[in-house]
């Protein structure tokens, strides 16, 4: 009997607990992972401190929102007013109704200007003149351009406008003429057509690389590339030479002043 009620006592006991696991079941939920942003690497950093430095260069009116409590401020006229609190600050551009502008933020404190709207805006003007001027480094990207020599004027008007734009935008520009199909066009045409091509460009353009045979014989090539500033200035300076130069007569003989004889 006691083995029998042991029985049936441990097979209670499993439906039970079986019972209960089906029950909570339900209430289980399948975990899921949650994103959340790294920390900050040192890369990240450098980045943020990169966009701090282009807004410090930007001529940014900051208007009321100064971080620092310490400045080190210069006025519209470029005089130096030390340092300063930024209350007394805000308080100066209220009544001078004049706008701020940070100048340097590597120093300590970080130097401030106090400027026109009218000012920084010419401020602004000067910076892009100045970037423009400035010689841009890299690469020199090269075009390429290929050709018939049995192509038409109109044609070849087309591609010398093409050349001329690519050279005016500063690229170097492979000209390859192949020779056309007619066997009696003459033997130098291709090379007649590359120096044409040249004469199109007075003053912007010259050869980087001499007409030279390529494809054994069946091609001519070419490379061009605009004029180096110091050239530019060179050929400027022929030209006016040139205007100088005294007028001629019909005989080929120059112009004398009239003198009196006495």
């Amino acid at each position: 009997m006691a083995t029998q009620f042991l029985k049936r006592l441990t097979l209670h006991t499993m439906k039970a607990d079986n019972n209960c696991m089906l029950k909570m079941a339900p209430s289980l939920r399948v975990p899921f992972l949650v994103h959340a942003p790294a920390f900050c690497t040192d890369e990240g950093a450098q980045g943020a401190r990169r966009k701090v430095a282009k807004t410090d260069t930007a001529l940014t009116n900051i208007g009321r929102k100064i971080s620092e409590r310490i400045i080190h401020v210069i006025d519209e006229k470029g005089q130096d007013l030390g340092t300063m609190h930024r209350a007394d600050v805000i308080k100066l551009m209220d009544r001078r109704e004049l706008r701020l502008v940070k100048r340097n933020a590597s120093v300590e404190p970080p130097q401030y200007q106090l400027m026109t709207g009218l000012q920084i805006h010419e401020e602004r003007m000067r910076l892009r003149e100045m970037n423009k001027a400035q010689p841009k480094t890299g690469p020199t990207l090269t075009k390429e351009l290929t050709f018939s020599s049995g192509i038409g004027q109109h044609d070849l008007d087309t591609k010398s406008k093409q050349i001329r734009q690519w050279i005016e935008k500063k690229y170097q520009v492979q000209v390859t003429v192949r020779k056309g199909r007619n066997a009696a066009e003459p033997d130098d045409k291709m090379e007649v057509i590359l120096q044409r091509i040249l004469q199109t460009l007075p003053g912007i353009a010259t050869f980087s690389s001499q007409p030279q045979a390529v494809k054994g014989g069946r091609a001519m090539m070419c490379v061009l590339r605009p004029l180096s500033p110091k050239e530019e200035r060179q050929n400027q300076e022929r030209q006016e030479a040139q205007a100088r130069v005294p007028l001629t007569t019909e005989h080929g003989q120059d112009t004398q002043p009239d003198i009196e004889h006495r």
